[in-house]
C-alpha cells in the first residue's frame, strides 16, 4: 500500500501514513472462495466503555443497524457536545464502525481514468447525529485526502491510522441531519493482505480495470465509510469512464450520460441498504447478459468480453440454484441477482450484494466445483447479506450456512455425500478448534480460516441430527424470514432454534460453538475425532 507523507491540504486536512489494519480458509484441496482502538482527543474511551451500549442487544428484535448512542453524558438529551466513538466496540475489530451518528446514504463519485492510475473521487455521506457531536470519525484508510466539508462548511480533518477524525466548524446537535463531503484521490492499486482465505483484498486489478473485494475491512480503502457488517445504508454510485469502458455496481443501473471527451457517467442505486464490506464496483470491457429467475426475478451477469461464451454453461444454472434455495430458505430477498466474472487472479469468490464476484477460473473448470462456489455465494444473500451478522464473531452464521447449503446441493448434484463430508469435518474439528478457535470464538487473524466454513457447517449438521430434518428446516426458514433485512447474532439464532424446536438448545449449541472440545455427534456414536497435533 502506498504511504502518504505528512502534509496539509485545503480545508484543514492533515495527513499521515495510513496504518495497515489487521488485515476465507477453504477445506484442504479446494480452491478458496472467497487495530487497536484509536482513542482520539479529549474524551478517553476505554475498551470496556466503547463496548457498552453500542451494539443492539441480541434478542431485542431491533432492526437498527448496529448502533445506539454511547453511554454516559453524551447520550443524554441535553448533554454538551462530545466526540463520537472511533469504533462501535466489536472486540475483534475495535476500530470498525463509528459512534455518534447513523449513515442514511452514501453518494460516491469516481472519475476513473485507466488501470492502475489514481483518479479523483468524492464521497457524500448523509447522516443523523445520535448524540451531540463535537467531532466524529469515518473509517478511511489511504488515498490522498484533499478537503472535507460538513454541511458545506470547511471542517478540520486529521488522519489517525484507519480513522479520519472530522471536527465540524460548529457542533452538531443530537438528532440533527448533516452532510459530510470528502474529496480525495483514489488509488486503484491499494490492497491489504490477510493470512487466511481472503489473501489480497481491496482494489483488485483486471487487464482493463478493476473489481472490488472489500471483505472484511477493505471498503475503507475505496471510500470513507462506517465500516462494520452490522451497519448498512443505501448507496448511489456515479462512475465516469472513458469511451468503450463500462462501470457496474450493486443494484440497478439508473442512467448513463455523455460527458466531455466521449466519457460516460454510469449511475447505479443499491436499491436496499448495504454493508460496506458487500460493495461492488467493477470497471472494464464488459458484456451484460440478462435473463430471468423464478417469478421473473431479473438476473444480470457481468462478463468480460472474451469470457462470455466460455462461462455461459455454469452461469446459466443460476435460476436453478435460486429455485433450489428458495425451496429451503424462502423467497430470494433482493430485487435482482447476478454473477460478475472476475478476469483476475482473485483467490476468492465473494457475496457482494446482488452481484456476486467469482474468479474466471471458478467458471472454467469442473462443474461440481463451479456449482459449489455459485451456490455458496448465492446462499449468502439470505444469510450474511439480508440477515447481517451483529459482530465479527458471528461470522460462523454467515459462512457456516453458505458452506452447509453448498454441500447439501452438491451432494445431490455429483459431489461428495453430505454425511461423508461432515464425517471428515468431524474428524478434524478438534484440530480446527486448537488452531482457529471454536466456531463462534475466532480471533481477528483466524476469522476466515476453515473452522468458519466446514467447521461451522458441521454445527448446523449437528443441529439437524439433534432436532430432525423437518424441525431443522423450520428453524432455517424462520431464521431468514424473522431477521430479513435486519441484524442478528449467535444468541438470536440459539433462542430462535430453541423456540422452534420447543426445547432448550442452549447447552447443546453452546458446547458446539464455544466448547474446547468437539461434542459427540447425535445419531453417529461411531464417529471419531483425530488427535490434535501441535
Amino acid at each position: 500500500m502506498p504511504a502518504e507523507g505528512p502534509g496539509r491540504g485545503p480545508g484543514g486536512c492533515s495527513e499521515g501514513n495510513p496504518a495497515r489494519g489487521p488485515a476465507k480458509e477453504p477445506e484442504a484441496g479446494r480452491r478458496p472462495r472467497r487495530a487497536a482502538l484509536a482513542v482520539v482527543g479529549a474524551l478517553a474511551l476505554t475498551g470496556a466503555a466503547v463496548c457498552t451500549g453500542l451494539f443492539p442487544r441480541e434478542g431485542s428484535g431491533s432492526s437498527a443497524p448496529g448502533r445506539a448512542a454511547a453511554s454516559g453524558p453524551a447520550g443524554g438529551p441535553g448533554a454538551p457536545p462530545s466526540p463520537g466513538a472511533p469504533g462501535i466496540g466489536d472486540p475483534l475489530m475495535p476500530g470498525a464502525g463509528n459512534g455518534g451518528y447513523t449513515v442514511r446514504r452514501y453518494t460516491l463519485d469516481f472519475d476513473w481514468q485507466a488501470p492502475g492510475t489514481p483518479f479523483e473521487a468524492g464521497a457524500t455521506i448523509s447522516a443523523a447525529a445520535t448524540q451531540a457531536l463535537s467531532r466524529f470519525d469515518l473509517d478511511f484508510a489511504g488515498n490522498t485526502l484533499h478537503r472535507v466539508t460538513v454541511d458545506g462548511a470547511p471542517a478540520r480533518a486529521v488522519r489517525d491510522g484507519d480513522e479520519l477524525v472530522v471536527t465540524p466548524a460548529r457542533p452538531i446537535p443530537r438528532g440533527r441531519a448533516f452532510t459530510v463531503h470528502v474529496a480525495y484521490t483514489a488509488d486503484p492499486t491499494q490492497q491489504r493482505h490477510r493470512d487466511d482465505a481472503i489473501r489480497d483484498y481491496g482494489w483488485v486489478p483486471t487487464p482493463d480495470g478493476t473489481v472490488v473485494c472489500a471483505q472484511p475491512d477493505g471498503a475503507r480503502m475505496i471510500f470513507p465509510a462506517d465500516d462494520h457488517p452490522s451497519l448498512r445504508a443505501p448507496i448511489t454510485f456515479r462512475v465516469t469512464t472513458p469511451a468503450g469502458i463500462s462501470a457496474v455496481a450493486n443494484g440497478r443501473l439508473v442512467s448513463t450520460a455523455r460527458r466531455p471527451g466521449g466519457r460516460v457517467q454510469w449511475t447505479y442505486d443499491s436499491e436496499q441498504p448495504i454493508a460496506a464490506q458487500l460493495v461492488q464496483l467493477a470497471i472494464g470491457k464488459f458484456r451484460i447478459v440478462s435473463s430471468s429467475g423464478p417469478r421473473g426475478l431479473p438476473v444480470r451477469d457481468v462478463v468480460p468480453d472474451g469470457l462470455v461464451g466460455d462461462t455461459e454453461e455454469y452461469r446459466s444454472l443460476t435460476p436453478e440454484h435460486i429455485a433450489w434455495l428458495e425451496q429451503r430458505l424462502g423467497p430470494y430477498p433482493f430485487p435482482r441477482y447476478g454473477v460478475l466474472v472476475g478476469d483476475t487472479e482473485l483467490p476468492v469468490a465473494l457475496e457482494t450484494q446482488s452481484l456476486s464476484v467469482l474468479p474466471k477460473d471458478d467458471l472454467l473448470g469442473d462443474r461440481v466445483d463451479a456449482e459449489r462456489n455459485l451456490v455458496h455465494e448465492l446462499t449468502h444473500h439470505w444469510t450474511g447479506d439480508s440477515v447481517a451478522i451483529r459482530r465479527w464473531s458471528d461470522l460462523w452464521l454467515s459462512e457456516g450456512h453458505a458452506r452447509f447449503y453448498e454441500r447439501l446441493y452438491s451432494a445431490s448434484h455429483g459431489g461428495v455425500a453430505l454425511e461423508d463430508a461432515m464425517r471428515d469435518a468431524y474428524a478434524q474439528h478438534d484440530q480446527w478448534r486448537h488452531d482457529d478457535g471454536a466456531p463462534a470464538e475466532p480471533t481477528a487473524d483466524t476469522l476466515f480460516k476453515v473452522m468458519r466454513y466446514d467447521g461451522s457447517a458441521l454445527v448446523l449438521y449437528a443441529l439437524r441430527e439433534k432436532v430432525g430434518t423437518e424441525t431443522f428446516e423450520r428453524i432455517e426458514r424462520s431464521w431468514v424470514s424473522t431477521y430479513r433485512g435486519r441484524v442478528a447474532g449467535t444468541r438470536d439464532f440459539i433462542d430462535l432454534a430453541s423456540r422452534i424446536a420447543r426445547q432448550d438448545l442452549r447447552p447443546f449449541l453452546n458446547d458446539w460453538l464455544y466448547g474446547p472440545h468437539t461434542p459427540p455427534m447425535p445419531g453417529h456414536p461411531d464417529w471419531r475425532i483425530d488427535p490434535v497435533q501441535d
